[in-house]
């Protein structure tokens, strides 16, 4: 019998690039956060102990304003239930809105391919003013720069938004406390899988639609109920639900349990994922806020969510625990435990 050589017969897996920037950078996993943490931050002065956030609080004359900024490079353009100008808008607004602030400003800014149609230039830029003026909030500065053919996918958009604290508003990704309540306020997984599904033409059986959408308001009632019993919140996009409860956990030095029967994956999301070989986990969301609260506020809290038309389907999903700080584990439906970790970089059907 021929040996085997282990090093051939195993997994491949990415090389642990250091030197280069790689598309997984990009993905809100871990590289991403090395990335953060080991290049851009340390780069700017920031502390190697700071929390990263969806926002920054700045206060101006003793009023706490909130400061986001954000860029989308979504492919393709326009996808089941929205395009890149809604989505930028949604996006930047439920920034600010897990930072505790109702939107005040969105500048937005695009770098424009040479030969990009100026028909599908207009339609983004009157979605992103439709979006805008359903969430109460203003486009009130911008920009334009156009590049040449090859040198962009077509059309990004970046976007700065502005917005004003709630009083009572203390979220923190680092504030989230054990005894808390984990709520999720509704299903996951729909925005991953429609641009999947739009970008290689699956063709899947019924249209999966994303979720996205602004959640300002389910935040704003949110922390009118709940004050400072509501410790931290975040929209679950790049890196999906696991990447959002793995910052939190390792901000805060805690744990979170889940139950996977609790977790709201749809029918079709599920399907789609089994076929992929993907973990609804991992999948991006764009219209769904994970929090922390406080174990005597959790189920008003959770009322109140369910009140809202953004939040309708909210659940209970677990418990922030002292035990394994900065990991998240997970009850399976098959009776144990598993480790809920953040991916390196993008994920990939399993084929090996």
């Amino acid at each position: 019998m021929t040996a085997v050589d282990p090093a051939r017969a195993a997994c491949p897996a990415p090389p642990h690039e250091t030197e280069r920037v790689l598309l997984g950078h990009g993905s809100g996993g871990r590289l991403s956060a090395e990335l953060l943490g080991h290049v851009l931050l340390p780069a700017l002065g920031a502390p190697p102990d700071a929390v990263a956030e969806d926002a920054a609080v700045v206060t101006v004359a003793g009023a706490e304003l909130v400061l986001t900024t954000d860029a989308f490079v979504v492919d393709p353009l326009v996808f089941p239930g929205g395009d890149i100008g809604r989505l930028a808008v949604h996006g930047t607004v439920n920034d600010l809105a897990m930072m505790g602030a109702a939107p005040v400003a969105l500048a937005l800014a695009y770098i424009i391919e040479e030969g990009f149609p100026i028909a599908d230039l207009r339609r983004h830029t009157a979605s992103a003013g439709a979006a805008a003026a359903e969430a109460g909030v203003r486009i009130a500065t911008g920009d334009t720069k156009v590049v040449g053919r090859g040198a962009a996918d077509g059309l990004y958009v970046t976007t700065t938004g502005l917005g004003r604290r709630l009083p009572g508003a203390r979220m923190s990704a680092g504030a989230a406390r054990p005894g808390d309540a984990v709520l999720l306020s509704g299903p996951i997984g729909r925005h991953g899988m429609a641009i999947l599904g739009a970008r290689e033409s699956l063709g899947f059986e019924a249209e999966i639609a994303s979720d996205t959408r602004s959640l300002h308001r389910l935040a704003a009632a949110m922390v009118a109920r709940g004050g400072a019993a509501l410790h931290a919140m975040r929209d679950p996009t790049r890196g999906g639900l696991a990447a959002a409860l793995n910052e939190i956990a390792a901000a805060s030095a805690v744990g979170i349990m889940i139950d996977e029967e609790a977790v709201p994956v749809p029918a079709l999301v599920a399907a789609a994922c089994d076929l992929l070989g993907l973990d609804p986990l991992h999948v991006a969301n764009e219209g769904c806020l994970v929090a922390m609260v406080a174990a005597d506020a959790a189920d008003a809290t959770l009322a109140t969510m369910r009140a809202t038309p953004e939040g309708r389907d909210a659940v209970r999903l677990g418990t922030v625990v002292a035990d394994h700080p900065g990991r998240v584990v997970m009850h399976t439906l098959m009776g144990g435990r598993r480790v809920v970790d953040v991916l390196v970089g993008e994920q990939l059907p399993r084929i090996c």
